[in-house]
């Protein structure tokens, strides 16, 4: 199976390691690294669709949890997914809804099978778990989500951010297990770790033997890659 989405390498800094690349998706190709406009409810405020095509912009980022409270991803999958519903047909980005686990933190409750919610709009309970983020993502329609993580701050103490690291990648492993679309929606995994670099770096590799080489996510070369 071909993967969802395809990253090429255009060239290398040798100084460095930065890369420059694109990113090539069923709605379209886009530079890396580029600038992502922020359409947290589907739509980027005071800037039309239309102009943000002007301007340039390649991919827009949608926000899982609130477009999970407002309107609803069954009104959205109803409507033909995220890209009629925003009359965008560039590629789109959905978060997991990992970063309300930070922000939203006097509102809600970390477990092993996900996290409790204080809906804010009328304070009902709701339950955001690896396989509800994946099913709301994937009935969103974007070209590439993301893994719901926890997103611990940043100076929290070292067991407490290894516990973090290993509940997300186990629950990367969920959300790998109940994507739908692996065909046409690319599932990307967020490395966490905080301010200790081991545990950001054993993130990422639970992360790559996990989600990536699951998609075939096409990466730029090995030899490219910048030594240790």
């Amino acid at each position: 199976m071909e993967p969802a989405v395809k990253y090429r390498l255009i060239k290398t800094e040798k100084h460095t390691g930065a890369r420059l690349g694109e990113l090539i998706t069923p709605h379209g190709t886009f530079p890396t690294p580029m600038f992502m406009p922020v359409g947290t409810q589907a739509t980027v405020k005071a800037i039309a669709p239309e102009e943000l095509d002007e301007m340039g912009a390649g991919v827009i980022l949608a926000n899982t949890y609130h477009l999970w409270l407002q309107p609803g991803e069954d009104l959205i999958k109803e409507a033909g997914g995220l890209h009629k519903f925003m009359n965008w047909q560039k590629p789109i980005l959905t978060d997991s809804g990992g970063f309300q686990v930070f922000s939203l933190a006097e509102n809600r409750n970390i477990t092993e099978e996900g996290v409790k919610f204080k809906n804010p709009i009328n304070g009902d309970r709701l339950f955001l778990s690896p396989e509800k983020a994946m099913q709301i993502e994937n009935d969103l329609g974007p070209d590439i989500m993301m893994s719901l993580d926890e997103c611990p701050p940043f100076f929290e103490s070292y067991d407490y951010i290894k516990h973090s690291v290993e509940r997300t990648s186990r629950w990367a492993e969920r959300g790998l297990k109940a994507h739908q679309n692996p065909d046409w929606q690319a599932l990307f995994g967020i490395v966490q770790g905080a301010g200790y670099e081991d545990l950001r770096r054993q993130s990422a590799q639970d992360l790559v033997s996990l989600i990536f080489r699951a998609i075939q996510l096409v990466a730029y070369p090995l030899a490219n890659r910048r030594p240790k």
